[in-house]
């Protein structure tokens, strides 16, 4: 040590008090900072900033007036209630909604979309329009078309085939929700 400056020797110097304090008083004061926390993470993070705290006042661990480890834990108990004041002094944050994805579209997408379904639908027979109708907006199947429409099952079934190939035509690019099948 004798070729080290002198600032060089006081890191060594710092950095030997700062492992001892850890390797005698560690254990305890992360179980002290875990039981006032409940939280392992926050107890960790106290642990060290006992440790700064006592690397910026290296007097205070030693001018005998009380232990070492009553001083750290101590200041560990500080630190925590601290944080407690701190967190409970500020508004309490609220967390933003989750965006639905639904909810997410723009309006005015939705608005040009149902004009433009509704321009190709109109170009439809009667026929196909009552097909789909029956089937996409009322929910129900081949089967319950036919008999709402007074038409045989393979001719319902014809139409929706006919009426979807004829939108997927008008429609490029809005196929996705005219996958539906019917059964």
């Amino acid at each position: 040590m004798a070729g080290l400056s002198r600032r060089a020797r006081q890191d060594v110097a710092d950095e030997a008090l700062l492992r001892s304090l850890y390797r005698e008083h560690g254990s305890a004061m992360l179980a002290y900072a875990y039981r006032l926390t409940g939280d392992r993470a926050a107890a960790e993070d106290v642990v060290q900033e006992t440790l700064v705290r006592a690397w910026q006042h290296p007097d205070s661990l030693v001018n005998g007036r009380g232990s070492v480890r009553g001083w750290l834990l101590t200041v560990v108990r500080n630190l925590v209630t601290d944080k407690a004041r701190a967190r409970a002094s500020r508004p309490r944050e609220v967390a933003e909604p989750p965006v639905d994805v639904a909810v997410a579209h723009d309006h005015a997408e939705g608005i040009v979309n149902s004009m433009v379904v509704g321009a190709a639908l109109r170009r439809l027979s009667a026929e196909h329009r009552d097909v789909l109708e029956q089937i996409y907006l009322l929910g129900g199947t081949a089967s319950e078309a036919a008999q709402a429409l007074g038409i045989p099952l393979g001719t319902v079934k014809s139409r929706c085939y006919h009426a979807l190939r004829a939108l997927r035509g008008s429609l490029p690019g809005v196929e996705a929700g005219l996958e539906r099948s019917v059964s």
